[in-house]
Order: structure tokens, then C-alpha cells, then sequence
């Protein structure tokens, strides 16, 4: 069932399938809802799946003003999504920035995570060099998509069907939401005491040591390599992929 809710004069855009342990899954940066479109089917049967399409990014507004993007605002749409659909707690998880923003929620929310999966991502940086060295490859996006417009898309899997509406939305989700500000997140994992999944592709050269960095910093994480895949698991792998989220959701949240 598509839906949406109005957060402080911006309309925020997701779908409900299934029923069951609710379970919220966020996409990666220039990405939207529709990456998840393998999964559907599968991770319904036995939960209320929802997917949502981030601020500035697809069916979402694209606000004007930069100061309406941050990692505090996501945060914040995502506890009004599950407010909207009462549910109080819920499974948490989402790819690439989807991922980090999962993690970022579940530090400033921990009473409402249940769980949490985390797919193709990172934590942050804990070295102010490196936080800027990554800084600058978000404001290279942003200024792509400044001067080139919706053409500065990439195209691939992850992409595919996203159908943006503002080259200006996704500057700003950029310059706001995929740059980040401190290393608390990072710091943060330790914290974390829900059953935890860390699954990333065996080709995801830029995330294997970031995932095998969370698995050991989250208190009984599990880790999953997932052979053949890339940044976009769940759709270069579809099937190891749900094969693997199902076999977590099982084991800990399920009834046998």
C-alpha cells in the first residue's frame, strides 16, 4: 500500500506490504525504494515491510533549503514513519547511507530498535582526515548534480527505476546527509544491544573492512559475505542475499 505523511511541510513517501514484526528498510544515496523491489515479495511474507524514498530523492520533496538535510532530520523521518504506522519499535536496517542512517537511529532511538540489519555500509570515520577526505567525495556529488542535473544519475541496479524529480534534492542530500559532521556513530557501536546483522558483498572492496569492523564492535553482530556481490547485494545476489536476511530474521525474531 503506497502512502505518505507531511514532516514540518515536507511530504515523505513509503510503502507498506505484509504483516507481522514491522520492519523499516532505507535505501542508499541517489537510490530509492524501488532498489528493494527483489526483496518484496520475500521479506513480507512474515513481516509489515516498509520502504520509504528519503527527502529529496524520488517520489519524497526535495526541499529548498540545505538546513532541511541532515542526518538529524532522517533520523527524525524515519521515527515519523513508524510513529504514523503505531508501531513503537520496529526492525531497522538499509543499505549504503540507508545503512549508516540505521545506525545513526538506533543510537538516538534505541528504545524503538529491535533489530538491527545493516547491508554494503560503514559506520563513519573516527579520524577528522579521513571524515573530510570522505566530506569532500559527498560535496563532489553534490556538484555534480549542481551543474549537470539529473543527468549527473548514476545508472546501475542500485538506481534503477529511482525516477528523481530534483537534481537540487539530491545536491542537497548530499551536502547534507551523506557528508557527515562527527564520529558518533562509530563511537556509538559499542552501545548497540539488539540482535545485529552485517551482511556485505565479497566484491565490495570499499566495505569489507568496515562491516568486519562493526561485526567486531557490535556486541554478537553477525557477519555475512555475500559471494559474487557487490555495493548493491541484494541486487547483484538477490537470492543469497534474502536467503541470509531470512535465515537472521528467523533466528531471532520468529517464532519457531
Amino acid at each position: 500500500m503506497e502512502k505518505s505523511l507531511t514532516r514540518n511541510g515536507v511530504t515523505l513517501f513509503y510503502e507498506v506490504l505484509g504483516s507481522g514484526p514491522t520492519l523499516l528498510l532505507s535505501h542508499g544515496f541517489g537510490a530509492s525504494a524501488a532498489m528493494w523491489a527483489p526483496q518484496r515479495e520475500a521479506l513480507s511474507a512474515n513481516h509489515r515491510l516498509i520502504l520509504w524514498d528519503m527527502r529529496g530523492h524520488a517520489r519524497s520533496d526535495s526541499p529548498e533549503d540545505p538546513a532541511a538535510y541532515s542526518e538529524a532530520e532522517t533520523v527524525a523521518d524515519m521515527a515519523a514513519i513508524l510513529d504514523a504506522e503505531g508501531a513503537a519499535s520496529a526492525l531497522v536496517g538499509g543499505l549504503s547511507l540507508g545503512g549508516y542512517m540505521s545506525l545513526a537511529f538506533a543510537l538516538s532511538h534505541p528504545e524503538r530498535v529491535d533489530g538491527l540489519l545493516l547491508f554494503d555500509t560503514g559506520p563513519g570515520y573516527k579520524q577528522d582526515e579521513a571524515r573530510e577526505k570522505w566530506n569532500g567525495f559527498a560535496r563532489r556529488q553534490a556538484e555534480k548534480y549542481e551543474s549537470r542535473g539529473l543527468e549527473a544519475a548514476p545508472q546501475g541496479p542500485e538506481t534503477e527505476g529511482a525516477a528523481h524529480r530534483s537534481a537540487l534534492g539530491l545536491a542537497n542530500a548530499a551536502r547534507g546527509m551523506l557528508a557527515q559532521v562527527n564520529a558518533r556513530v562509530m563511537l556509538g557501536l559499542d552501545s548497540i544491544a539488539v540482535p545485529t546483522l552485517v551482511l556485505v558483498g565479497a566484491e565490495d572492496k570499499p566495505y569489507l573492512g568496515a562491516a568486519e569492523y562493526m561485526a567486531r564492535k557490535i556486541p554478537g553482530a553477525a557477519q555475512v559475505v555475500v559471494p559474487g556481490a557487490g555495493h548493491a547485494a541484494n541486487l547483484d545476489q538477490p537470492e543469497a542475499f534474502n536467503a541470509a536476511v531470512m535465515s537472521f530474521l528467523g533466528a531471532h525474531f520468529l517464532p519457531a
